[in-house]
């Protein structure tokens, strides 16, 4: 097991103004590429990795899997922080090519497994390396993650308005006490468990992003100079983000509301509007408010106004149901 240590960050004022939140498919990707390595330990990701692995048979993922070894470490220049809350990942991908050869050279040379023939090949040219794992990276991105980005990014968009609410709600020490048992504030330091890397310090006006995470799944990986100072998180209801296409519905609970219905109600473990239901199952928005409006009738979706928007949870004889199934 991995020793446990604590990364600490001192906030100040200035910090906590530029407190923000964001969500990356580049991280997610990457970080996808520790799960399809240990499978084992991401029991969650199963159904993807099932739908995956063929798509994956023609590719060359030796160097990317070198540089993303399992560990405490990667080579951070292949997760650039996400710069706007909206991401393209055309744009993040273009800021991984144009990573600093020398910096990814430096991290790639402290990856585990460094010795490894493609790290040393990396190494031998930095700038080939970087570019070559970049246009990798981007192929695995076609292949393995762009299908399955508007269900991820349907939940990411929901729990960033969340937070945002909480945080502007009930103030920075609520919220990130909050987000998960590896992560505690107090008195204006925030503290987080990691694996084998240490930090204590202030942030000095930088900020923080924090960043909801599918693959990351259950570690909250922090990064911090010469990068903007980020924290990734388990994003809440991760185990909803396959009900489309990839995991299927409980034969039970389809038999009784309907397939659509059924799926409608699994994907509602977190709450979320119905624009954000149609991206995360690819139906058209009329379509969800028809159903959402039977479900609602039969108690078992909830509804709750937010200024313009209306936000679907599961009520509790929902979440029975769901759990019956």
């Amino acid at each position: 097991m991995a020793e446990s240590s604590f990364a600490e960050f001192d906030f100040t004022s200035a910090d906590l103004a530029r407190l923000r939140f964001a969500f990356s498919p580049v991280g997610e990707a990457v970080a996808s590429l520790r799960t399809l390595q240990d499978p084992g330990r991401h029991t969650l990701h199963l159904p993807w990795i099932r739908t995956v692995r063929p798509r994956l048979a023609g590719l060359d993922l030796r160097l990317l899997f070198a540089l993303v070894p399992l560990g405490p470490y990667i080579a951070d220049f292949l997760t650039p922080p996400p710069t706007q809350p909206l991401p393209d990942v055309g744009a993040e991908l273009e800021r991984v090519a144009a990573a600093d050869p020398d910096e990814a050279a430096r991290e790639a040379a402290r990856v585990p497994g460094a010795g490894t023939p493609p790290v040393r090949e990396f190494l031998a040219d930095p700038a080939a390396g970087v570019a070559r794992a970049a246009a990798e990276l981007r192929l695995y991105w076609e292949t393995a993650l762009e299908a399955f980005w508007p269900q991820i990014r349907g939940l990411f968009e929901s729990e960033v308005l969340r937070r945002s609410r909480q945080l502007a709600r009930d103030g920075a020490g609520a919220m990130f006490n909050d987000l998960h048992p590896n992560i505690t504030w107090r008195a204006g330091r925030l503290r987080v468990r990691t694996h084998g890397w240490r930090r204590s310090g202030p942030l000095d006006g930088d900020g923080m992003i924090l960043i909801p995470s599918v693959f990351h799944w259950p570690d909250t990986p922090v990064m911090a100079e010469p990068y903007q100072p980020s924290l990734v998180y388990p994003a809440p209801g991760v185990g909803t983000v396959w009900s489309q296409g990839v995991v299927p519905t409980a034969d039970a609970l389809s038999a009784l509301i309907g397939r659509t219905r059924a799926r409608i109600l699994v994907a509602l473990g977190e709450a979320a509007t119905t624009s954000i239901l149609a991206r995360r199952l690819s139906m058209a928005p009329g379509a969800i408010s028809q159903h959402l409006k039977v479900l609602c009738e039969s108690g078992l979706v909830t509804r709750q106004r937010s200024g313009r928007e209306v936000f679907y949870q599961r009520s509790g004889l929902g979440h029975s149901l769901c759990a019956a199934s």
